[in-house]
């Protein structure tokens, strides 16, 4: 929590822990609440941030009490993440999210109005609050209305990525593992890091090469404990991206203490499960190994064995190890297949053969009067295709599928 705070941009400067029943009125206890009261007015705070879900009754009692704006750990992540929001949809997703917190809590401050209220820290008025409950509404409508049409868009270059014959692999792991610093490095990009959690808000993709061939692969969102579930319902369109992936690097900050690797990975995985994507190979890559000496690395790696799928040491700082996590991942993206085939020599077939060389893995073409034997090298849904394409043109395979390594 503390951690979040900072992030945000906050210093903190006092906390009260209780370990009781939560109280319907203020979360805390009364007297806990008063406490807390005394608390912020002895540090001069400008704001309380609770650990615990805020209901809209709760965070309006308390700030009645404390005298400053009171907000939960859901509101803090969205601070956290409109600091690091740096495209339109994005900031979308954001304010998506937002609204959605907000409107049960409009709600509230109408039900309080027609009690003769003036809720929140310097309340509305009455008609107020019905013009700011109904602006909500309007709001959710439009934004989900131009996320669809996102959606559309990214949809359909999906569609021309899988037709590009490429497999995906995403990279996952809990918020600060260093998946953006792996990303620039496997890639060559230059994206930003080291700008604290949730570096990476949406997706960005590109093409690297295995000993199987090239594939794409995708930086997405961090992981943490607990992310609110209208946070993971606002970013289904960055989350789908590993959803669909055909393998999952998932990186896991191999430096800090045990139990915090146990913690996090426990999380990332649990978070995996819910998105939809359990059944995903994956590799996890233990990043940082250059910061632990030799008997760290053993007793971790001896602790995490049963809980990490398919483990393997890296650091992506200085680039240990990354050529067997290339190799890893070569094994979990597909086979990789080789087919002979022969076509008529009309424009149809040239066509197919000139769309096939940006596609494929290798490509060989000998022409012999009036057809033109192919040998394609490709992963195996590519392969399928390829093969069906030539029963259209009326041509035949000359021999069947078999792995590259065979040929």
């Amino acid at each position: 929590m503390k951690s979040l705070a900072e992030a945000a941009g906050y210093t903190v400067a006092g906390h009260i822990e209780q370990t009781r029943r939560p109280d319907a009125g203020f979360q805390i206890g009364r007297g806990k609440a008063v406490e807390l009261a005394e608390l912020v007015e002895e540090v001069n705070a400008e704001r309380v941030i609770f650990d615990n879900e805020l209901k809209p009754i709760q965070s309006y009692n308390l700030a009645k009490v404390v005298e400053v704006e009171v907000i939960d750990r859901f509101q803090l992540i969205l601070e956290i993440f409109s600091k690091r929001a740096s495209t339109n949809e994005a900031n979308l997703q954001i304010r998506l999210a937002r609204l959605r917190h907000q409107l049960p809590r409009a709600r509230e401050m109408v039900r309080l109005t027609r009690m003769g209220e003036r809720p929140g820290y310097l309340g509305l008025g009455t008609h107020g609050v019905d013009v700011y409950y109904d602006e909500i509404k309007r709001q959710i409508h439009s934004i989900r209305r131009e996320l669809k049409r996102i959606r559309a868009q990214r949809s359909l270059h999906r569609v021309r990525r899988t037709e590009s014959g490429f497999p995906l692999v995403s990279l996952a792991g809990y918020t600060s593992a260093g998946k953006t610093t792996l990303f620039n490095v496997l890639t060559g990009a230059a994206k930003s890091v080291n700008l604290g959690i949730f570096t990476t808000l949406t997706t960005t993709t590109r093409s690297i090469d295995l000993n199987v061939g090239r594939v794409l692969i995708t930086d997405t969102v961090g992981f943490i404990d607990r992310l609110p579930l209208a946070l993971v319902e606002a970013f289904h369109s960055t989350l789908e991206e590993t959803i669909l992936s055909d393998a999952i690097i998932l990186l896991v900050d191999f430096h800090e203490s045990l139990d915090e690797i146990k913690r996090k990975l426990s999380c990332s995985l649990e978070v995996l499960n819910e998105i939809g994507a359990g059944g995903i190979p994956i590799v996890t890559a233990l990043n940082k190994i250059d910061l632990l000496t030799q008997n760290e690395l053993e007793e971790r790696l001896n602790n995490i064995m049963e809980l990490a799928p398919n483990p393997i040491l890296i650091s992506a700082v200085k680039g240990t190890n990354l050529e067997e996590l290339k190799c890893k991942l070569s094994n979990e993206v597909g086979d990789v297949l080789t087919i002979v085939v022969r076509l008529p020599l009309t424009k149809e077939s040239l066509s197919f053969i000139s769309e096939l060389h940006g596609k494929v893995n290798s490509i060989k073409t000998v022409y012999k009067n009036e057809e033109v034997v192919i040998k394609v090298t490709a992963f195996r849904w590519l392969v399928d295709d390829v093969e069906g394409k030539v029963k259209r043109l009326n041509g035949k395979v000359v021999a069947g599928l078999q792995t590259a390594s065979s040929t």
